[in-house]
């Protein structure tokens, strides 16, 4: 046990401090190895499952948008698909597409924030604006098309509340993915050959393939172990069946990896949407219906961070009986446990990191010394010196 090894005790948490995000994860440290790992969630619980069973389906399209903003159509398009397999409702071609639309768009502007975000950790704030810049643009036409940068509010059940104007948007849209995909893909290849890069990421928060598959992985957290899964692939949904989506994988399983696969899947994004615009057909953007039936729906989502799941069960009202989500960051933080031991402190913050974790936002760290018994509280800043420290000696005359 950690304590028979007299080791010391920091807890990060009950707020993150890399995200401002209220999560526990207690390291024992032996020196400035972690020996072991205890995490402990449950911090920012807001009541939307217990306020969806007192709302409409239509009202709560709205609520399931608040579970994440940055990627905030992930989980209404996922309900959605619940509500519409419990009412084995034909959503419309042309909705279909939309849907594949705004989710390629907001997974690319997910990937760049996170990817700007984690170079950041490390103390490379120049990468971290190039990808902040090139993830501008792509706000901006989600604004364009939306009316919002994020909670787009454009899903309901049985489609798409809005129609887009295609005749306008193809021209901007086009002209956005082929300004950005270059220098993405450069960008890409400038961090996978950096030296300060490999020396910080290379070889650090190791998830195997096994531990991948032990702790039930999603996303580009499993991907980056060499899991080829992808509910757009494996369980297709709005237009993927038709427009394809070429699964990035990588086999290394470290921080890198996971680094490398979700730029190589904001290149698949763009060429998604591309394909998507040349085929999207006319017609109706919505199904209409009359009543709800007594029924139960799963709906299944590969959101920017991995597999989302919401459950409905529907009593024939505009209230469901029950509503049921399992987010991906739920299913990617007991895999930490493995990537976190045998590292050093400063590597927690960028491994930590590497899941592209969702929790919600304050700032405070408390380090607790049982050798000394003295207790030091840090800022989120002054935490991540731990890791920018660790940088200094890594620079490259």
């Amino acid at each position: 046990m950690p304590e028979e090894r007299h080791t010391v005790m920091i807890p990060l948490g009950p707020y993150h401090p890399a995200y401002k995000e209220p999560e526990m994860f207690k390291l024992y440290v032996d020196g400035e190895e972690i020996v072991d790992v205890k995490i402990r969630i449950g911090f920012q619980h807001r009541g939307i499952e217990y306020l969806a069973q007192r709302m409409t389906v239509q009202q709560i399209v709205f609520l399931v948008e608040r579970i994440c903003g940055i990627c905030s159509t992930s989980h209404p398009t996922c309900f959605c698909q619940a509500v519409e397999d419990a009412m084995k409702l034909e959503v419309p071609d042309r909705a279909r597409y939309i849907r594949t639309l705004i989710g390629e768009l907001e997974r690319i502007h997910s990937h760049l924030l996170w990817a700007g975000v984690a170079l950041h950790l490390i103390g490379y704030d120049t990468l971290f604006m190039y990808f902040w810049r090139y993830r501008e643009p792509v706000c901006e036409l989600l604004e364009e098309l939306t009316g919002n940068r994020q909670h787009y509010a454009m899903l309901c059940p049985g489609g798409v509340r809005r129609d887009i104007d295609l005749k306008k948007m193809k021209p901007k849209i086009l002209k956005v993915m082929r300004e950005i995909k270059e220098p993405i893909a450069k960008i890409g290849d400038a961090v996978a050959g950096d030296k300060l890069v490999k020396a910080r990421m290379r070889g650090v928060g190791v998830l195997t393939r096994q531990d991948a598959i032990k702790y039930c992985t999603v996303g580009p957290t499993a991907r980056g172990s060499g899991l080829k899964i992808d509910v757009r692939v494996d369980e297709p949904y709005a237009a993927y069946k038709e427009l394809g989506v070429d699964v990035k994988v990588m086999t290394e399983g470290d921080v890198l990896a996971k680094t490398l696969v979700r730029v190589l899947e904001i290149i698949e994004s763009i060429e998604i949407i591309e394909r998507c615009l040349d085929a999207i057909p006319n017609g109706p953007i919505r199904a209409e219906f009359d009543e709800y039936p007594v029924a139960e729906g799963v709906g299944k989502y590969e959101a920017p961070r991995g597999e989302d799941i919401h459950y409905v069960k529907l009593n024939g009202t505009t209230v469901p009986e029950r509503v049921k989500v399992r987010a991906p960051t739920y299913a990617n933080i007991p895999s930490l446990v493995p990537q976190l031991i045998g590292y050093s402190i400063a590597d927690a913050p960028i491994i930590i990191g590497s899941i592209d974790p969702c929790f919600s936002c304050t700032e405070r760290v408390s380090i607790i010394d049982v050798k000394e018994g003295r207790t030091i509280v840090l800022t989120m800043d002054e935490f991540n010196q731990f890791s920018r420290k660790r940088k200094n000696p890594l620079k490259v005359r």
